[in-house]
């Protein structure tokens, strides 16, 4: 493949999972959530959520002057042209649409569960956060805000997402320290942690998968009952340590579902065989995730 082939393949649209109208409907799902939770559960406990939204929740708390989704909004203006500058229109045209999505359901839905405990409206706040969060990540776009940033920093400055959010978040807490009660900051982390730990969890949801390296003696058998079933395979060369001997390693890689029925495979052949699992979150290429260009 020549060098122009590579650049043409690496901006297409991806087809199937990332086309447009899947992107869309990802992106609106999830924006619409994520002002669900702000708008019926954060700001009657003033909590902040974290990130720019976060930001914007505070700013009205402690003045009073904006609105928390024009806040956002306008926050978020000059990230779109570094986003524009630096990583590409089509994903600036996907957050455009995920920040007015999410900032006119909160300015206008009259959402409100009327969750009475601190401590529950901060786990299901946190809750309902992640899921949108997910569902919008899992798009082509973002939610904007803080996620532009960290794309940018982590693609031209190879900058750990987690360690900017956390810098981020760190200021903006000790910011709220000052404005609002230590049990609304409190809560407001268990807010964030919530949230973090539910987009993991939507973001790994149909992706998760088992690497399974299997050391037997009746490897060509085992493998070749493996691809029948539609499973891939490798070969990796090993050698005892103890005997010298070489050997062939099976490396293949399959989803929670087929996992039982591999490893009934490799012990009804073998016995005495090796069978190693581990959890990997990311397979991307023939037969998996496509690779997400933005």
């Amino acid at each position: 493949m020549t060098i122009k082939q590579q650049l043409e393949c690496a901006t297409q649209d991806g087809g199937g999972a990332y086309a447009w109208a899947w992107n869309v409907l990802l992106i609106t799902v999830g924006s619409l959530v994520v002002a669900m939770g702000l708008k019926a559960i954060a700001v009657p406990h003033n909590f902040v959520s974290g990130g720019i939204f976060g930001t914007a929740l505070l700013f009205d708390y402690a003045t009073g002057l904006l609105s928390p989704g024009y806040g956002y909004f306008l926050l978020n203006i000059p990230l779109f042209i570094l986003g524009w500058l630096y990583v590409s229109r089509r994903f600036i045209f996907y957050t455009i649409y995920a920040v007015v999505v999410a900032t006119l359901a909160f300015e206008y839905m009259p959402w409100d569960f009327h969750i009475k405990q601190q401590i529950y409206a901060a786990i299901a706040c946190g809750g309902i956060n992640g899921a949108g969060c997910g569902l919008v990540l899992r798009s082509l776009g973002s939610n904007g805000g803080l996620d532009i940033m960290a794309v940018i920093l982590n693609q031209k400055f190879n900058l750990g997402i987690g360690k900017f959010y956390f810098a981020f978040n760190l200021v903006l807490f000790s910011a709220a320290s000052i404005f609002l009660d230590i049990d609304q900051v409190i809560a407001s982390l268990i807010v964030v942690f919530v949230t973090s730990v539910v987009l993991d969890y939507v973001l790994s949801l149909f992706n998760q998968r088992k690497l399974v390296f299997i050391i037997s003696e009746q490897n060509p058998q085992i493998a070749e009952t493996v691809m029948s079933l539609g499973i891939g395979a490798t070969y990796l060369k090993g050698k005892g340590a103890y005997t010298g001997q070489e050997k062939d390693i099976l490396m293949t890689i399959t989803n929670n579902v087929r996992l039982k029925r591999l490893e009934e495979i490799v012990f009804c052949a073998d016995p005495d065989a090796i069978f190693i699992v581990e959890n990997t979150f990311n397979v991307l290429g023939s037969g998996f995730s496509k690779r997400k260009i933005y």
